[in-house]
């Protein structure tokens, strides 16, 4: 039986689907509302599929499905499916470190620690995962201010305690343990303080410090002052706690927020839970997948990868758009305004900070990777056919009209490439035009290199400039006609625009992508190469001007004089003996004079 054959027996059901190549081995695993129309959308004509899919199409030796009962279950026996086989074409979690848990044990007297591993069948309850074990560690500290638990593995039960069985240990004497072994603490007033803790770790920390607030006030009534300065003391090291907790406007708010950065294949994705308007969890999770996936798809995995981690999602999920999968029990909901919205927009910008950074970290581990990146983030942003490998850009330099030059600098691969850097003085134009510069520079650059190296003609210029400039420059380019095989664009410095010709709008990249960093950085490199240039060309074009104005210095005696000294200013405080060794007794005279008024 073929592979088509297979399918058309798929039931109309929910479900998970397998696809397996020659060798047997599991290649893709899918979930579905309908299993068969899902899976007939692999098998049409192959113009109809992009490239990716095609090549995972053509490996197909053979498919298998599970029917479950809703698009939950699906989404769950696909995530542990993934796991188990960890597909090719699949998408991947990127990173496979473990998380850290807080563990509250079952014992009699818990115990409250960080850990790796969970070991279930024992009573002990876990919170988290924390992405940062820092932010684990911190709670740890702070439930020891407070509650000062134990810390030990020992043991404690309330009839080994009664026995006399052990003995306190330094944190006891130094007052970071209420010493249970010994009995000064009771188990009943010990649990209580463990189920505080348990309450914050679950987000209900409002739920404790209401509770303490009463005690205080209650303790005050009874002017029992000792023990409402205790009440007090935990309340003030809670309330410095969620000091440094983001709270909305409404602490009545319960909600998992996702949001999630598409990069080539390539997400990442940040999840926030909050409890009573307080943030109590956050993680950041990258995924790649070898075909293209639907960003609705990506974000079913990333859910689904979360509910494996935490457990049921909150009534209320917080999307920037709708997966395609449904659960029940748990409403999709796409904010327009309000603390919903703003919580969804700081989801956002920590999964643009966990790109930025996974970008740099790629660009320190694997550089050629990390440019490959952003040279398809800058064909992306403007829109190129191909990538762009060669970058020229140009940035024209003249201050008051004096010395008009231009540069050209030159990227490779996203890095400068300094022996084909070029400078250019201005031949055929007059004055300060920057417009009519620009045109003449291109023209050069690229009419000599049509001669000399055709097919070394970058796949991308930038114009230092508005749209005058842009403008001349795109017609130097058709002139040679070159517009076919280039892409021109011109980057507005005080915006950071970028404009096209034909275009009445310019093009907004975001401030924090790598494809309008490397534009700023090869804008700032052409426009430090020309300044240097054209400072050159000013300082000498003084020289000049101080001593070819003294009648009788012709080029040869300035040569002689400046070989000699070094510079004008020694030529001036040189004395008129030795001026007068090196060019006669008359013009020493007349060059200490001129240089001296």
């Amino acid at each position: 039986m073929t592979v088509k054959e297979q399918i058309a027996l798929f039931p109309h059901s929910p479900g998970v689907y397998r696809y397996y190549d020659a060798e047997g081995k599991v290649i893709y695993v899918g979930k579905a509302k309908d299993l068969h129309k899902r899976v007939a959308q692999y098998f049409v004509p192959p113009e109809r599929l992009n490239t990716k899919t095609r090549i995972l199409v053509s490996k197909i030796a053979d498919a298998q499905f599970s029917v479950v009962d809703s698009e939950a279950d699906a989404l769950l026996l696909e995530n542990n499916l993934i796991k188990q086989y960890k597909p090719k074409y699949n998408i991947l979690l990127k990173d496979s470190k473990t998380y850290p848990w807080i563990c509250v044990t079952g014992e009699e007297f818990p115990r409250v620690f960080i850990t790796r591993r969970m070991e279930k069948g024992k009573g002990n309850r876990y919170f988290g995962p924390y992405s940062s074990v820092m932010h684990a560690r911190g709670l740890i500290e702070f439930f020891d201010e407070i509650w000062a638990l134990r810390t030990c593995n020992l043991r404690l039960t309330s009839d080994a305690i009664l026995r006399g069985k052990y003995r306190p240990c330094l944190k006891f004497h130094i007052g970071k343990c209420k010493a249970p072994c010994i009995g000064k603490i009771s188990l009943k007033e010990y649990q209580e303080g463990v189920e505080e803790i348990v309450r914050i770790l679950s987000g209900r920390g409002s739920e404790v410090i209401r509770h303490y607030k009463a005690l205080m006030a209650d303790a005050a009534e009874r002017l029992d002052f000792e023990q409402a300065q205790v009440f007090k003391d935990k309340l003030h090291y809670l309330e410095k706690h969620y000091a440094k907790s983001i709270i909305t406007q409404s602490v009545d708010v319960d909600a998992d927020v996702f949001s999630m950065v598409f990069d080539s294949g390539e997400a990442f994705g940040n999840f926030l839970r909050v409890r009573s308007g307080a943030i109590v969890q956050s993680l950041n999770l990258g995924f790649k997948s070898q075909i293209e996936e639907d960003e609705a798809t990506m974000l079913s995995t990333f859910i689904g990868e979360i509910e494996d981690k935490f457990g049921s999602l909150s009534e209320e999920v917080i999307v920037p758009f709708l997966p395609d999968v449904e659960i029940p029990g748990t409403e999709f909901k796409i904010p327009q305004k309000g603390d919903k919205l703003a919580l969804l927009e700081l989801s956002a910008k920590n999964a643009k900070e966990f790109h930025f950074n996974s970008l740099k970290q790629k660009e320190h581990t694997d550089p050629d990777a990390w440019r490959m990146s952003v040279m398809e983030d800058l064909r992306k942003a403007i829109g190129m056919k191909e990538l762009p490998r060669h970058m020229e850009c140009f940035d024209n330099s003249n201050i008051q009209g004096t010395n008009p030059v231009a540069a050209c600098v030159v990227f490779r691969d996203a890095e400068p490439c300094k022996k084909d850097y070029r400078r250019f003085k201005i031949k055929t134009v007059i004055g300060a035009n920057d417009f009519a510069s620009m045109k003449e520079v291109v023209n050069r650059r690229y009419s000599r290199m049509l001669a000399e190296a055709p097919d070394d003609i970058p796949q991308l210029i930038v114009i230092d400039g508005g749209k005058g400039q842009l403008g001349y420059a795109h017609e130097a380019l058709a002139e040679l006609g070159l517009l076919d095989r280039v892409t021109v664009i011109g980057l507005a410095e005080r915006m950071e625009l970028v404009i096209r010709v034909g275009d009445p709008y310019p093009l907004f990249i975001d401030r924090n992508s790598q494809a309008l960093k490397v534009l700023q950085r090869i804008r700032d490199e052409a426009h430090r190469f020309g300044i240097t240039f054209h400072r050159n060309l000013r300082s000498k074009a003084a020289i000049q001007s101080a001593l070819r104005e003294i009648k009788g210095v012709g080029e040869k005696t300035e040569q002689r004089l400046l070989l000699h000294y070094g510079s004008v200013a020694r030529i001036a405080k040189a004395p008129l003996e030795e001026l007068s060794a090196l060019v006669g007794a008359d013009l020493a005279v007349k060059i200490h004079d001129y240089l001296n008024e």
